[in-house]
């Protein structure tokens, strides 16, 4: 809902309320930025970073510290590699590193070096996908629900959200899954492993 939208509902609704009911209400106008870059939002919301310069935003995003960006390092800083990005078509991820390397790579050799990245004076497009998710399970939780809604005062009997019951199903799958491989690391001949033509039919 854009903010003069808003603004009409509250005022149909203020019309309708009795004058001494709204005599102490005073309305203040809160600027909005409505081109925030894709970078400034990338980092509040994803690394809590709201003063950056351009040499630490490359390097954050450097995941192997080898000094240049690859397609995957692209896609990941994009979220691509996040579990939220699964139904991503693969169009949507190609659209995203040709246009960032189109804008960055000025050798043209698909990988952005960190001199292109501090020479490239643009910002990062904005593809619609979101902030870019890139950290492991645990920690896009604490970031982007726990913050939010918990704290440490908050008991196991306080987490009743949708987004807890997943993550601790998926902490229960994880559980069960590691369970399952010591079971069958103790084995010494796994008979799911051998191929049906050596079984014996008894």
């Amino acid at each position: 809902m854009s903010k003069y939208t808003f603004l009409v509902a509250f005022l149909a609704v203020l019309s309708h309320a009795e004058l001494s009911e709204v005599q102490d209400i005073q309305l203040t106008q809160v600027p909005i930025e409505l081109e925030v870059q894709w970078e400034n939002k990338h980092m509040a919301e994803e690394h809590h970073v709201h003063e950056f310069d351009r040499p630490s935003f490359f390097a954050l995003h450097d995941y192997d510290s080898n000094g240049h960006w690859d397609i995957y390092e692209i896609l990941k800083t994009y979220g691509m590699d996040d579990p939220s990005a699964r139904d991503v078509p693969e169009m949507k991820k190609n659209e995203i590193t040709r246009t960032i390397l189109a804008l960055v790579d000025k050798n043209a050799n698909n990988i952005i070096e960190k001199s292109e990245f501090l020479e490239f004076e643009g910002a990062l497009p904005e593809f619609g996908l979101g902030p870019g998710h890139h950290w492991d399970m645990e920690t896009e939780y604490e970031i982007h629900h726990w913050e939010k809604y918990h704290d440490e005062n908050t008991k196991e009997e306080d987490l009743t959200h949708q987004e807890d019951i997943e993550h601790f199903r998926l902490h229960d799958e994880l559980e069960d899954e590691a369970l399952r491989q010591a079971g069958l690391d103790k084995l010494t001949i796994v008979e799911q492993n051998i191929p049906a033509k050596f079984k014996r039919n008894n």
